[in-house]
C-alpha cells in the first residue's frame, strides 16, 4: 500500500500543470471586453435615446447582453469563448444567460418539453431560486425594519 506522502509525491511530479498566468489573462481580458462591451451598449442606447432614463438604459443593457449571450451559445461562439477565457466569460451576465441556453441546445434533440423545457434551468435553477428567496427575506426584512 502506497502511503499519503508518496501519492502525493506521485500526483504533484505527474498532474498536468495549469497555464496559471495565460488563463488569468485570459479570464481578465476576456471579462474586462464583455464589460466594456456592455458600457458601449449603454452608452449607445444613450445616445440614441437621450430622453431614456437610466434605469431604463441599464434594463436595456441588460436585455441586450443576455440576448447577445444567449445567441452566441445557441451558434457555439460562446463555449468557445468559455474555453478560452475561462472565468472571465461566466461571471458577467452573458455566463447567466450561457447557463441557461446551453443545456437547452444540448438537450434539444430530445424534444421541446422533456428535454429543452425540463433541462433548460439545471444549472441557473439554483441561482434563481436562491436570488428569489434571498429577495423576499431582504424584502421582509426591510419591510419590518421600516414598520418598527
Amino acid at each position: 500500500m502506497i502511503s499519503k506522502d508518496a501519492y502525493k509525491r506521485y500526483v504533484e511530479k505527474n498532474a498536468p500543470r495549469s497555464p496559471m498566468w495565460r488563463s488569468m489573462t485570459a479570464a481578465f481580458l476576456v471579462g474586462g471586453l464583455i464589460c466594456c462591451l456592455g458600457q458601449g451598449v449603454h452608452d449607445g442606447i444613450a445616445a440614441i435615446f437621450p430622453a431614456m432614463s437610466e434605469e431604463d438604459i441599464a434594463s436595456w443593457t441588460t436585455v441586450t447582453l443576455i440576448f447577445l449571450g444567449a445567441f452566441l451559445t445557441a451558434v457555439g461562439v460562446y463555449d468557445k469563448l468559455g474555453h478560452f477565457a475561462g472565468g472571465g466569460s461566466i461571471v458577467p451576465i452573458t455566463g447567466f444567460a450561457n447557463s441557461v441556453v446551453s443545456p437547452a441546445v444540448e438537450y434539444n434533440r430530445e424534444g421541446v418539453f422533456f428535454g429543452v423545457c425540463a433541462k433548460m434551468f439545471v444549472i441557473a435553477g439554483p441561482i434563481i431560486v436562491f436570488g428569489v428567496v434571498a429577495s423576499v427575506i431582504a424584502g421582509l426584512i426591510g419591510l419590518i425594519t421600516e414598520a418598527v
